[in-house]
């Protein structure tokens, strides 16, 4: 351990010059840490890689947002509707702990380029597949969400090489902004391309231009290699022990546990994040979900699907943006009260969220506008959580493993989350509306009394972040180490 190596080097941490005095008594040339002058840099950095997040969860919520046209144009059951998001779903979940491991030992700037640039050319060729060939869209899809993996793997752990502890939730908290603000603008751009030009098949047409765009960014503004900027990494880095963070520094061949052991510690850290399972659950069944969007659209409101999507888009990116400020604020201003401040903040707004799904749920029936504002409220809770959430897991991970981290945190997350969540949803259902007289009004009331298990579910997840709070400090204390 180098505890005394970083305290030698705490005035080079705070950009003072330094002078160490040699062993005759004569004073070492002082050494400052230019820190200035690569601080625009770093917000270009970030400002890519958020619009690049943008692009990606647009590309996830087109295919909801024109499903019923979709559904119409292929001919499809429920059943193989719900067939393309699932694949999608699967396909990133698994991609992701191979751009994890890959994410550790090679460049990621390159990771991220081929990502791009792949994800982007397979929704420009599903915009051209005809009828007859559904198979193929299907697997379009699933090709898709491999691309997908390869960002959502490894953007975060650049920004985290970028900006210690103190800045990383805060800018984390812009770049998990976009999230809610993709995903309304996926349902909103893709309603609206379907409408205004009478072919669905234009709304994936417009990301894959971005997507040339967020690629020319990372080659001319991203640089190849990044120098990690945590406390301790930038002290070793300036004694000359370590070099940058896709090199392979001496350093951690001197420390490198096993294999075995590296995954041990790492499956111990990600069920830190079991508890961001069940907020895929909520999150991904109702507000991903296209059935309750219907019934609530078309049934209660009489409205057309493209107007309960853009209602639903609305919703999304003004309570994802208010969350997730909200989210880095509190955790901000509460970790210097409360070292437990995190995983606390998390548990609140996962009680809070699972009170406003099943007050949304109850009064679905007879106040619409009461649902909606609840919805609001719940979608408000549950974005506090994402940049909080993910570092936690930053935090508790050593660097070197940091990516392998996330994407185990992608894979457990969305295998018990919304991989499977949209299934459940629907047996129950059909299982409610088996005991009973077909309706329209029983059809309906199957959702929702389905729904309400998301509400529970929620409970379950604030309480694993409660359990979180008691190991939490010792386990980054470790990974500090």
């Amino acid at each position: 351990e180098h505890e005394d190596t970083s305290l030698l080097l705490q005035p080079l941490l705070e950009g003072q010059s330094y002078g160490a005095a040699a062993a005759d008594g004569t004073q070492c040339p002082s050494v400052a840490v230019p820190r200035n002058s690569s601080a625009k840099r770093d917000y270009l950095v970030v400002a890519v890689l958020c619009f690049g997040n943008l692009i990606n969860f647009i590309d996830w919520f087109i295919v909801p947002g024109i499903l019923l046209d979709i559904q119409k144009y292929f001919g499809l059951s429920d059943g193989k509707t719900g067939l393309l998001q699932t694949v999608f779903t699967l396909c990133y979940m698994l991609a992701a702990p191979i751009f994890g491991y890959l994410g550790d030992r090679y460049n990621r700037k390159i990771i991220l380029g081929a990502g791009i640039f792949f994800w982007s050319g397979v929704t420009l060729g599903s915009s051209f597949i005809t009828q007859s060939h559904y198979r193929i869209f299907v697997l379009s899809r699933g090709l898709v969400g491999i691309g997908s993996a390869s960002y959502s793997t490894i953007a975060p752990t650049i920004i985290a090489d970028l900006f210690e502890e103190g800045k990383r939730t805060t800018v984390l908290s812009i770049f998990y902004i976009f999230i809610p603000v993709g995903s309304g603008c996926g349902y909103m751009l893709a309603a609206g391309v379907a409408k205004s030009t009478g072919d669905w098949h234009w709304a994936f047409r417009v990301t894959p231009c971005m997507g040339g765009l967020a690629l020319l960014l990372l080659i001319l503004l991203v640089p190849h290699r990044i120098q990690r900027k945590t406390a301790a990494h930038r002290a070793l880095s300036i004694s000359g022990m370590i070099g940058g963070a896709d090199e392979k520094p001496d350093v951690y061949r001197a420390t490198r546990t096993s294999w075995c052991q590296d995954v041990g510690s790492l499956v111990k850290k990600c069920s830190l994040s079991t508890s961001f399972v069940n907020l895929k659950v909520l999150a991904s069944s109702l507000f991903s979900n296209p059935l309750l969007n219907y019934y609530s659209t078309v049934v209660l409101l009489e409205q057309t699907w493209s107007s309960g999507n853009l209602i639903f888009g609305g919703i999304t990116i003004g309570t994802g943006i208010l969350g997730i400020i909200a989210g880095a604020e509190a955790a901000r201003r509460l970790r210097k009260i409360n070292n437990k401040a995190d995983p606390l903040i998390c548990a609140t707004s996962m009680f809070m969220s699972a009170l406003c799904l099943y007050i949304a749920l109850m009064v679905a029936q007879t106040n619409i506008i009461s649902t909606f504002i609840f919805i609001a409220f719940g979608e408000l809770f549950l974005s506090v959580n994402w940049a909080v959430v993910t570092d936690i897991l930053l935090y508790v991970v050593a660097p070197r493993r940091q990516s392998t981290a996330i994407a185990l945190q992608i894979l457990v997350s969305h295998l018990l989350g919304d991989a499977g969540s949209p299934y459940l949803i629907g047996a129950i259902s059909n299982a409610i509306q088996a005991r009973n007289v077909p309706s329209l009004q029983w059809s309906f009331r199957s959702m929702q009394y389905s729904f309400v298990t998301c509400a529970f579910v929620g409970v379950f997840g604030g309480g694993f972040f409660l359990l979180t709070s008691f190991y939490i400090e010792e386990d980054r204390k470790e990974a500090q180490r």
